[in-house]
């Protein structure tokens, strides 16, 4: 079987636990006006791989990531669920950690087969929640996030360890009931390990030139570290006050 990558990075420290091989896939159905990968959208492009030759480029670096694995990202992975379960096998079987880094976007609680191959050989999932009222997701995505939501509660189900990941974005995703909802829904993924807020940056902007792609949003300023901090602090007050309430 063949799948269609991005790039790889040999030594990613943010994309996961320890120092890991990151597999970018191509191709994603989500128009997120923050995305700054605009060049994995296109489900057309990239190199056609096979999980062998994957895992061999690994294998050249493996000494260097003992102590962390491989993380597939995007792009969505899960939209080449099929390769991506193989591919995750075959990892498994040589003891290596793997990682999920999702939007969640494809998942359908009614018919979820392929995911589930993927999922069973899967050791953590990186789950980026794009905000957490559905109105506002589809205006910032394209997409409900019904099925996201639900996704990570079938995550948490299945004993998976599950990161969630919330990009603040000024105007968009900083708003205080957003984030204090946000951290109500997330106390109630039991195997919730680590919440990640990631401050919006505009690095992307010359990709988006050089791409002849309209940059979604020309006047919003990055956001600063303590205002992430502040975020990342109401959404820890959303988590104790659910949990509060138990």
């Amino acid at each position: 079987m063949k799948g269609f990558i991005h790039s790889t990075e040999s030594f990613g420290t943010v994309d996961g636990p320890g120092i890991r091989y990151v597999v970018f896939f191509q191709g994603c159905p989500m128009r997120c006006r923050y995305c700054h990968n605009p060049d994995t959208w296109s489900f057309s492009g990239g190199k056609e791989v096979s999980a062998q030759e994957l895992l061999k480029e690994y294998d050249s670096y493996k000494e260097f990531l003992k102590s962390g694995g491989i993380t597939a990202t995007g792009g969505e992975p899960l939209a080449q669920a099929e390769f991506l379960a193989e591919f995750f096998a075959l990892a498994k079987e040589k003891n290596i950690h793997t990682c999920l880094d999702t939007s969640g976007c494809v998942f359908n609680p009614e018919s979820h087969e392929k995911i589930d191959n993927v999922l069973k050989c899967t050791d953590l999932v990186m789950l980026d929640i794009k905000h957490i009222f559905n109105e506002e997701h589809k205006k910032l995505t394209g997409f409900e996030n019904k099925n996201i939501l639900e996704f990570a509660k079938y995550i948490s189900s299945l004993g998976i360890d599950l990161w969630i990941r919330h990009v603040v974005v000024p105007d968009i995703t900083d708003r205080e009931d957003e984030l204090f909802a946000l951290g109500e829904f997330i106390a109630g993924l039991k195997t919730l390990k680590a919440l990640d807020v990631l401050p919006y940056h505009d690095m992307a902007k010359e990709k988006y030139k050089n791409l002849g792609i309209e940059y979604p949003l020309p006047d919003t300023e990055p956001l600063t570290k303590e205002k992430a901090i502040w975020a990342k602090n109401i959404i820890i007050k959303g988590i104790k006050n659910k949990l509060n309430k138990k």
